[in-house]
């Protein structure tokens, strides 16, 4: 399924019975609190019943209601402004420990990431970035920090490889100026997605470019314009985007990306460590002491 949720409700509104009405009409009005309800208070705010809501979910064409949950959760992550953010985030948390419910819940997107990771599309990046001219890694507002990580060990694997943080629109198209067939391009966006971002990759599609993207969803505007899409589980519902599965993942492509260069690699680092030792870039232990 994938269409945008509210659009669904909305199509098939005229042909719901009464109490289904009122199920879809609470999702529409108020889907920032809809999404993290369970279906029992969720039944309880439409005033139906929970098996109500439970085949409500079925008939839209989830397999139940926890299918139709996270379809409205990740809806809602690109809907919400920061002041609903705050508000939902301290709705969920309550009296519990921040640590344990933080830490818990990039434990599970780790998890949710690597099972839906599609390993083709993964083996597809790889083989694209091995084989790029030129390779360009765009990623900006907080998932600049994604792809300064990413930029910062592929500038030790390859040779021609551009980082673009910049915000502005007009700024990351003319850093993409020159992106050709046979380059391969990067991008990063996840909830609220970067109109920069999505503006540079369809840039990059229609020159003729392999445009990779790392994003939170099949569904998110990055998708339509990339030749492989790797799904990773972002929870950014609050002011604070947590980026643990991403990062996570971009660890991943890089040690597929040394593995498949590690004859290569081999020279590069023992003169990297030979300068890294002239001048004293790290400290040593008995330095230390």
């Amino acid at each position: 399924m994938n269409e945008d949720i509210l659009s669904i409700l909305e199509y098939k509104m005229p042909t719901f019975s009464k109490g289904q009405k009122r199920i879809a009409t609470l999702i529409c009005e108020s889907y920032d609190k809809a999404a993290f309800m369970t279906a029992s208070c969720l039944g309880k705010e439409a005033g139906v019943s929970e098996s109500t809501v439970v085949r409500f979910a079925m008939e839209l064409g989830y397999e139940g209601y926890p299918q139709m949950q996270k379809a409205m959760q990740e809806m809602v992550l690109n809907r919400l402004t920061a002041v609903q953010r705050m508000g939902v985030t301290m709705d969920r948390i309550g009296t519990q420990d921040v640590v344990s419910t933080v830490l818990h819940a990039d434990i599970e997107k780790l998890r949710q990431t690597c099972d839906t990771v599609e390993r083709d599309a993964f083996q597809g990046a790889v083989r694209a970035l091995l084989n790029a001219e030129n390779i360009y890694i765009l990623g900006v507002r907080s998932a600049s920090a994604l792809a300064s990580f990413f930029g910062y060990y592929m500038k030790f694997l390859f040779q021609r490889v551009h980082i673009i943080t910049n915000s502005n629109s007009g700024e990351v198209l003319e850093q993409l100026i020159n992106v050709r067939k046979g380059d391969a391009v990067v991008a990063f966006s996840f909830p609220r997605y970067s109109n920069s971002t999505v503006q540079g990759v369809a840039y990059c599609r229609s020159a003729g470019a392999t445009v990779i993207g790392i994003t939170n969803s099949m569904l998110s505007p990055l998708a339509e314009y990339c030749d492989y899409v790797l799904v990773a589980k972002s929870d950014m519902v609050s002011l604070v985007d947590s980026l643990t599965a991403p990062l996570s993942l971009v660890n991943a492509l890089i040690v597929a990306l040394i593995s498949a260069r590690e004859d290569v690699l081999r020279s590069t680092f023992d003169k990297l460590e030979n300068i890294w030792q002239q001048h004293h870039i790290y400290e040593k232990k008995d330095d230390a002491l």
